[in-house]
């Protein structure tokens, strides 16, 4: 029986970005250097695979400090980042911890703060709950910081006459979305101070840019991500809009429901994504898994190449990272 034509539209950059990559190899480098267990607070990127995988390593996953006994083991914060307070109550018990956040993040909080030196209240773009929502606005005391989702917040929100203004970002967002928030941000409050630099990351635009660029031409869209990944879940959103028939987020190829295929015209084109956080190697069960049922071609829709990597922090520059060391999120042998 001839296996019906499909075509794949594989976008790039796509997966891992240099954050994700790096928070990571730390929890692979303690591992090597100090041993098990090593604590983490809060998963260290927002994937299961990638977190099951590092619990297999002897990695120990908390939601708070308070759940990690007396220890002189490493104690890992996410790449997410964390509010002060975190490692304050970290150095009063004597622990030893490293913080995996994300430098773009970091830089996200240090722009909020220099908002804060200058007198300005900070208006924070964001999803509240997220972790890295949580750890920006926990840079500066109650009631500086003023989260903003939509454009009725900004609508509604009604400053202090005598104080300044300025906003920062959650790295993740929907570009688009973003810069409509903050065009009604500046018409309604002309003097407020943007960022000294962009605060979504590169990773999250480039991966939208792609995406934007293969949906025009797809029956499907696929995402691999994780349902709590923001830069996931915007994705699936920008897939849509930009013109895909329809978008979905899948955590790998056992989560498509390939009955709805019958349902696609004849010779469909899936698009397929991965956001920051999802390993490769879960983008390939998926393009096999197509193999197996379609006579399939993958073309490349790639709009920007990546190369930017972070550095690890010293204590661990010493730790030589082999390429077996990350065979459970890369497949190498």
């Amino acid at each position: 029986m001839t296996m019906p034509s499909a075509k794949l539209l594989l976008c790039g950059p796509r997966g891992f970005c240099a954050g994700v990559d790096r928070a990571i190899q730390i929890v692979v480098l303690a591992l090597k250097k100090y041993g098990a267990p090593v604590y983490v607070r809060h998963e260290i990127v927002h994937n299961r695979y990638v977190v099951e995988g590092l619990e297999n390593l002897g990695a120990i996953f908390v939601k708070d400090l308070d759940e990690i006994p007396d220890t002189d083991q490493p104690v890992i914060f996410s790449a997410h980042g964390v509010p002060r307070s975190v490692p304050a109550t970290a150095a009063a018990r004597n622990m030893f911890f490293l913080d995996a956040t994300c430098p773009l993040v970091s830089k996200v909080h240090k722009q909020a703060m220099s908002h804060d030196r200058k007198g300005r209240h900070v208006l924070l773009v964001g999803h509240r709950g997220h972790p890295e929502v949580i750890g920006t606005m926990g840079q500066l005391p109650p009631g500086k910081v003023t989260l903003i989702e939509t454009l009725e917040d900004v609508n509604s929100y009604a400053p202090d006459p005598d104080a300044g203004l300025g906003y920062v970002t959650q790295t993740t967002l929907s570009v688009d979305d973003t810069s409509e928030i903050i065009a009604r941000m500046e018409q309604r409050f002309p003097e407020i101070q943007a960022p000294a630099a962009e605060s979504i990351c590169y990773a999250t635009t480039n991966r939208q840019e792609s995406v934007k660029a293969a949906a025009p031409h797809c029956d499907l869209f696929l995402v691999v991500g994780a349902p709590n990944s923001s830069n996931s879940n915007r994705l699936v959103d920008v897939a849509r809009r930009a013109g895909a028939r329809d978008s979905m987020l899948v955590q790998n190829a056992s989560e498509i429901h390939w009955s709805e295929f019958v349902n696609l015209p004849r010779d469909f084109t899936i698009g397929l994504s991965a956001g920051a956080s999802a390993p490769e190697l879960l983008v390939e069960g998926i393009i096999e898994a197509f193999r197996q049922r379609f006579n399939l071609t993958v073309d490349l829709a790639e709009t920007t190449v990546e190369n930017e990597q972070f550095m690890v922090m010293r204590e661990l520059r010493d730790v030589p990272l082999e390429e077996s060391d990350m065979a459970f999120v890369n497949g190498s042998a």
